[in-house]
């Protein structure tokens, strides 16, 4: 979900949009937004299960300062989502656990 019309902001007219590609799925975003708002707009929120208790997690602080969001970004584990801006063609993978470094 975004928020289209916002009572202070105004309208979104934001331009440029891209495609990110989360677990296999193409979605919209739009350039200078952050992974994380791409993928909650998207109706996604679960981006990583816990080690120990697999447990899901999403958007916690949304400042960076915890590890809740984290990911696995063109093949790189433990990107924080929430401060991360999206670039087109991006891969993001949900993580499990501590999460696994690719050869891409």
């Amino acid at each position: 979900m975004r928020i289209l019309n916002h009572p202070i902001l105004g309208k979104d007219e934001r331009e440029n949009p891209i495609t990110i590609t989360v677990d296999d799925e193409k979605i919209k975003a739009y350039e200078g937004e952050t992974i994380a708002s791409a993928i909650l707009a998207s109706g996604k929120s679960v981006f990583r299960y816990t080690r120990k208790h697999r447990q899901p997690r999403g958007v916690y602080c949304a400042i960076g300062r915890c590890t809740d969001c984290v990911m696995t970004v063109d093949g790189i584990p433990n990107v924080r989502t929430c401060v991360e801006l999206v670039r087109d063609g991006m891969i993001i993978e949900t993580q499990h656990g501590l999460g696994k470094w690719s050869d891409q």
